[in-house]
C-alpha cells in the first residue's frame, strides 16, 4: 500500500520529469525549509521560483528517480538529473539523494545532498577540478546561484 507521502513524493518528481514546475511547487508547503549545495538554503517563495526557473531553461534535462525509504512522514529518493551545464556547455550526470519530511500531506522540508566537488568536475571542468572542493567555490556559488534567482523573482514579479 502506498502511503499519502510517496503518492506526493511521486507527484513532485513526475512533474519534474516532465518540467512541469507547478506540479511540483503543488507539492509543498508554505512553511517549506529548502537547502542543497548549489542554491544553500531558501524559502518557499525562492524554492518555488528555483523550479520554475531550472525547468523553463532546462533544454535537455531528463531526471531519473527511486523512492528509497518511506518512514511515517519521511521519504528519501535517490534522484538522477543529466543535462548540459549551460555556462560551459559540458555533460552533468549528478546523482541527488533527497530528504523530506511531510506535514498536513505536503512537503515541508526537502534537502537535497550530492557530491559538490563532482558537480564542479563535470559542470566546470579543470577550473572545477581545481577549486571545487574548496569552501571559496562554494561561497562563490551560492552567490553567483542566489544572484541569478533573485533577478529571476524580480523579473517575474515573484517576491
Amino acid at each position: 500500500m502506498t502511503s499519502k507521502e510517496e503518492t506526493v513524493a511521486n507527484n513532485f518528481y513526475t512533474a519534474f520529469q516532465q518540467k512541469k514546475a507547478n506540479g511540483m511547487i503543488e507539492c509543498y508547503s508554505h512553511d517549506l525549509h529548502f537547502e542543497d549545495p548549489a542554491f544553500g538554503k531558501l524559502t518557499y517563495a525562492q524554492t518555488s521560483a528555483m523550479w520554475t526557473m531550472l525547468c523553463e531553461s532546462a533544454k535537455d534535462l531528463s531526471i531519473e528517480y527511486k523512492i528509497l525509504k518511506v518512514e511515517d512522514q519521511y521519504v528519501e529518493t535517490k534522484w538522477i538529473a543529466e543535462y548540459t551545464f549551460g555556462k560551459t556547455g559540458r555533460f552533468v550526470h549528478n546523482e541527488i539523494i533527497a530528504q523530506m519530511k511531510f506535514q498536513g500531506g505536503k512537503i515541508i522540508e526537502h534537502i537535497d545532498t550530492f557530491d559538490l566537488y563532482k558537480w564542479a568536475k563535470q559542470a566546470m571542468g579543470l577550473q572545477g577540478w581545481l577549486i571545487g572542493s574548496t569552501p571559496f567555490f562554494k561561497k562563490k556559488l551560492h552567490q553567483q546561484t542566489n544572484s541569478r534567482l533573485t533577478k529571476y523573482m524580480q523579473k517575474n514579479n515573484l517576491e
